[in-house]
């Protein structure tokens, strides 16, 4: 077979430093927007990504040149820089947290991941970030150490 074919969904998310609520709720379309916006540029299509003030969610498919952790840690630095740009408030610096959970999504689910991913706001009034995360991991059996997890 002369091609390479590659179809993975990946379902990312990650919060913010301690997860303080420091994207203001009137901002949160215009960082989804440029988080899809690098993905995009990076060969890796955003299908959604929302979430709230504390973290975020993105479905995207991994490209076939792409590496996981790099995407990562580019989308991270460039909104962090982008972010602290746009608030210009020296004594306020935006940060992501370290780390992030990344699994693997199946063609059948992608459409219950993006309503997942769009009723965000709705979901987190009643379970927490940590709580979400958590179950999460669970359902794809992979093992939290609850002793870094909420540094």
């Amino acid at each position: 077979m002369p091609q390479s074919l590659s179809k993975i969904y990946v379902h990312l998310v990650f919060s913010t430093k301690g997860r303080t609520e420091t994207i203001p709720k009137t901002h949160l379309a215009e960082v989804h927007a440029y988080v899809a916006e690098i993905f995009n540029n990076h060969g890796c299509p955003a299908i959604q990504v929302g979430g709230t003030a504390n973290h975020i969610h993105i479905l995207f498919l991994l490209g076939k040149q792409a590496n996981l952790s790099e995407i990562v840690r580019t989308v991270k630095s460039s909104t962090t820089r982008w972010i602290n740009e746009k608030n210009n408030n020296p004594f306020h610096k935006f940060f992501w947290q370290e780390g992030y959970g990344a699994f693997s999504v199946s063609n059948s689910h992608v459409d219950a991941v993006v309503a997942y991913i769009k009723g965000q706001e709705e979901h987190h009034k009643k379970v927490s970030f940590q709580d979400e995360f958590r179950k999460i991991c669970q359902l794809y059996k992979a093992e939290l150490d609850e002793r870094y997890a909420w540094d």
